[in-house]
Parts: structure tokens; C-alpha cells; sequence
């Protein structure tokens, strides 16, 4: 199928809303970790979403130049090709870009999109991330504003977020402590700036304890029934009904989390759930793996020549690509939206 219309992405949202399940968003940097995630949902019969960082773009863009636009638009260019070949729909999204990359990164990549809707085509990308946790709840909001209108205009669905997620991701951290957790003040401010819909759809990142990088189960604090505590705030100040859940959540910093803490967010309104540290470390191992067993042939050792099909990246890159496909379909799984692809 070729990549998500604004039509079938906002499908695939509600979808998703509905059967209490989420989106495992992939990040990849390169052609390779691209074909491991697009096999992946393939093979969980999931349709889902690929995304890529700041820092993923600049990778992308070569180390010559680091251009993090062109890296952007090179491999979403690609995965609109071959995205074909596989039998679900996929969203291309981009991941947390601060205040400081939102000239170099996001706002050049909606040029772009605004020009093709223009011109009667879709999007380039189907949603961009602003991140502005580091800022002011006010100055984010504002900022979050101006993008909203844009990504609205041209068919975009806007993710934000609010407070901080722990951790580091791409040089931006914050310290795990208590400002880890959003306030339905926070989750009220967020209704009255960015209305509930009415102004653009966007994807809200609230902070539940959440933190990026590597960590065991129980070293980090989660409280994912937080997120029911938001929606009744902003349902109830808006006079709807109990039960009722306005917001479209991201989980951010999922790696390591129980089985029970996603299930949990799930119930309360989760659709998205970024995954990367997992997916990193399953594409590397295989790797690791065949060099240390094979390190007489991909190394000349002693002045002898290796051997060719031991070095050659096609022979350890496809190990790489099933390891990594096998995790996002464990992420499916777990996300509960294996078997749900849109027919």
C-alpha cells in the first residue's frame, strides 16, 4: 500500500482511539532500518508509523553536509516508493525538534508539504513533532499555535509536547524528577490554547514519568493512570461527558516498560507510543554477533585476506533487518495493534 492520505492516517488515529490500542512509531536512520520496520508491521499485519529525529535527518543527510532537510525528504522521497510493496499503511512522522531546529528542520519540511498540497498532491510527511518541553508552558503553546494552523492547513496532524520527558534524546534532556509528571492545569492550558479539534488535529506527548534512553523495568516511576486524570480535567471544564476522552496521547520513553503500564496507557487514550532504544539495540546485536564469530573474515588477520561474503554488508545487514522487524512486531504486539491494518 502506498503511504497514509491524511484521510486514512486520521483513520487509523481514530481506529486506534476506539479498539484501545497504539501505533508503535518507529524510528529509523537509514534505507535498511526503514525496510526492517516496513517488514515488521508487514508481518504483524499492523499498519504504523516511521519517524525520524533531528538527529536521524542530519545522519541521513551525510556526513559531508549533515543537512537535516535533505535527509528528511531523501528517505521520505524513498519510503513513498517502497512502502508500495508492502501490504500496510504507514504514517511518516517527525520526531522531537526544539525550539532551536524548528528553522532547520520542521518549518522547511512544511514548506515543502504546503507547496505539494498546493499543487494538489498529499503531504510529504503525515505529522511533525514540536517539542517544546523545554520552554514555558506559555511560550510552547504559542509556538505550538503558529505550527497548528500551518499543519492544519496543509493537511498535517501536529504532535506536541508539554513538560519534559526524562532522559536525553538527540542533545536535548532533562532530569528524572518530579516535573515529570503533567498537571491538569497543564492539560487545561494546552484545550484553551490548541482547542479540542477545532483548530487542527494534533497528537499530545503529557509527561507521566516518562524517560528516553535505557533503563530495567521499576528503575523509572510511571504513572500512565495519569492520563485518565487529564482527560476527566479537560472533559469535565469542557461539559463533556464522563467517560470521555479528548486528547489523542503519545507514550514517549517506552523502552523498558511493563506489559502492564502500556495496557494501562492504552485504556487511557494512548494511539502512539515512540520506540527506538529497542529497535536500536535489536538491529545492532546481530551485528556484534557476526563480528565477533566471524572476526577472521571480516578482519585480514595475519596479512590474510578475510573473506569477501563474511564483510560484505548485505550478509550481516540482513540479519540486522530480521532482528529488527522481529521487535517491532513483538512492539504490535504488545501495542495490541497486530492484525488491526486497515484492509
Amino acid at each position: 500500500m502506498p503511504i497514509a492520505t491524511p484521510e486514512v492516517y486520521n483513520e487509523m488515529l481514530d481506529r486506534a482511539k476506539a479498539g484501545k490500542f497504539a501505533y508503535p512509531a518507529i524510528n529509523v536512520t537509514s534505507s535498511q532500518t526503514l525496510h526492517a520496520a516496513l517488514r515488521g508491521f508487514a508481518e504483524a499485519e499492523s499498519d504504523g508509523i516511521i519517524q525520524i529525529s533531528t538527529g536521524g535527518a542530519e545522519f541521513l543527510g551525510g556526513q559531508y553536509s549533515k543537512d537535516m532537510v535533505t535527509g528528511a525528504v531523501a528517505l521520505a522521497e524513498f519510503a513513498h516508493i517502497v512502502a508500495e510493496k508492502y501490504p500496510v499503511n504507514i504514517a511518516l512522522h517527525t520526531d522531537h525538534c526544539p525550539k532551536d531546529k524548528l528553522d532547520g528542520y520542521v518549518r522547511p519540511l512544511l514548506a515543502i508539504s504546503e507547496e505539494r498540497v498546493k499543487a494538489g498532491r498529499n503531504p510529504l510527511f503525515q505529522s511533525h513533532m514540536w517539542d517544546g518541553s523545554a520552554e514555558t508552558l506559555a511560550d510552547n503553546l504559542a509556538i505550538a499555535q503558529e505550527l497548528l494552523a500551518r499543519t492544519s492547513a496543509a493537511k498535517i496532524i501536529l504532535e506536541v509536547e508539554i513538560t519534559p520527558t526524562g532522559g536525553e534524546e538527540d542533545g536535548v534532556s532533562h532530569e528524572i524528577n518530579d516535573k515529570l509528571y503533567t498537571t491538569v492545569d497543564d492539560a487545561i492550558r494546552t484545550a484553551e490554547a490548541l482547542g479540542l479539534g477545532d483548530k487542527g488535529r494534533y497528537l499530545l506527548a503529557a509527561s507521566f514519568g516518562n524517560v528516553h534512553g535505557v533503563y530495567k523495568p521499576g528503575n523509572v516511576v510511571l504513572r500512565p493512570e495519569l492520563l485518565k486524570e487529564l482527560n476527566e480535567g479537560v472533559a469535565a471544564k469542557y461539559g463533556k461527558s464522563a467517560g470521555s476522552q479528548p486528547f489523542d496521547f503519545v507514550f514517549h520513553g517506552g523502552s523498558g516498560s511493563t506489559e502492564e503500564e502500556i495496557r494501562t496507557a492504552l485504556e487511557n487514550g494512548v494511539v502512539k507510543m515512540n520506540i527506538d532504544t529497542d529497535t536500536q539495540y535489536a538491529f545492532t546485536r546481530p551485528v556484534a554477533d557476526h563480528m565477533f564469530k566471524n572476526y577472521d573474515g571480516v578482519l585480514k588477520v595475519d596479512g590474510e585476506v578475510g573473506s569477501k561474503k563474511t564483510y560484505d554488508p548485505r550478509t550481516w545487514g540482513k540479519l540486522a533487518e530480521a532482528s529488527m522487524a522481529k521487535r517491532v512486531v513483538e512492539a504490535c504486539g504488545h501495542l495490541r495493534s497486530a492484525g488491526t491494518k486497515i484492509k
